[in-house]
């Protein structure tokens, strides 16, 4: 790869009425095996119609991979993460060393369409905007396996039925593809690594308490779901099995256990009662119509009835760990 030459990561937008805020780009990876995905991902900032002022590469605890990026990246500033292992701490890590107005996080295995930056950031015209999210689109390996239905492709860190179809406001945005105002970290903190994981297991859901925290400390704010901003995010082979699909949902239920009991019920799963009760059930039935219809699929009727009771069971045994009571069952010591 080789420097532009300029001091944005792509090509500047024309002149609007409205201008954009400048915006940092802030990527986090932990392993060479990835290498090609984050060049790729990195290219596609810099293919950006509007460009962003920085992009910052996070390298978690991995000196191999820091050196190699160091060298082969120009442009990018390759930093190290400061904190203890783990996303939470190379996202806070980028966070220090940014300096756009909006800081704009993509994952390393994830690469954005041309127009997905400006579309993240146009809802910022309203000053009530504090965050922004946008699509990411699975790309699996070969094909959607024909049992997995799409209500559950948050498994793989990607959109999923139920989600606004049009710029709308939202809880919180997906992962692999959002962004904040930079003053909110200020006011709110950064992300909590206590929420990202428990002992070995790969749990989740910072940016869900991020999200409830800065709008729980300024009253009137939002964040936006805009469809258009859309990045594609790998899937690999490992992730197309049942049983990884069972393990993700369990790990759900304990990161939305762990979420609840930094925020409340109320708001820890104020988007999960209406996805309970009205997306899960109709994409239910419409499995089991006849093969008229492209969602017809009884194996994803059944797999959306089994990731949703791996999903309550693994929130149960977070409510009863962090209660004491259960802390053995899932292999961790409670405090």
């Amino acid at each position: 790869m080789t420097d532009t030459g300029t001091d944005t990561v792509g090509t500047a937008a024309p002149r609007t009425a409205a201008p954009l805020p400048s915006a940092t780009v802030i990527i986090c990876a932990y392993t060479e095996r990835r290498w090609d995905q984050i060049v790729a991902a990195i290219d596609s900032v810099r293919a950006q119609r509007h460009g962003a002022a920085q992009c910052v590469l996070v390298v978690d605890h991995n000196d191999s991979l820091l050196e190699r990026a160091r060298k082969a990246l120009p442009g990018v500033d390759v930093v190290v993460n400061e904190e203890e292992r783990g996303l939470s701490g190379g996202r806070n890590s980028g966070v220090r060393r940014a300096t756009g107005e909006v800081l704009v996080f993509l994952d390393d295995d994830a690469w954005a369409e041309p127009d997905w930056l400006e579309h993240l950031l146009a809802p910022y015209a309203d000053p009530a905007v504090v965050g922004t999210g946008g699509s990411a689109l699975p790309g699996w390996p070969d094909r959607r396996p024909s049992w997995f239905p799409p209500e559950f492709d948050w498994v793989v860190g990607c959109s999923y039925t139920g989600l606004p179809e049009e710029p709308a406001p939202v809880r919180n945005p997906i992962g692999a593809n959002m962004s904040f105002r930079r003053d909110v970290f200020s006011l709110a903190g950064g992300f909590d690594s206590s929420v990202g994981r428990l002992g070995t297991l790969p749990l989740g859901c910072e940016e869900t308490v991020f999200s409830i925290r800065v709008r729980q400390r300024r009253p009137g704010a939002t964040v936006v779901y805009v469809p258009d901003a859309v990045v594609h995010h790998a899937v690999s082979e490992d992730r197309t099995v049942v049983g990884y699909f069972l393990r993700r949902c369990v790990a759900e239920g304990l990161s939305k256990a762990t979420v609840t009991a930094h925020v409340g019920q109320d708001q820890g799963l104020a988007s999960e009662r209406r996805y309970v009760t009205r997306v899960l059930p109709r994409g239910f039935l419409l499995g089991l119509l006849p093969g008229r219809r492209q969602e017809a699929s009884p194996s994803r009727s059944f797999m959306i009835a089994a990731g949703l009771s791996a999903t309550v069971l693994g929130y149960v045994l977070g409510r009863l760990r962090l209660s004491g009571v259960a802390g053995l069952l899932i292999g961790q010591k409670t405090s």
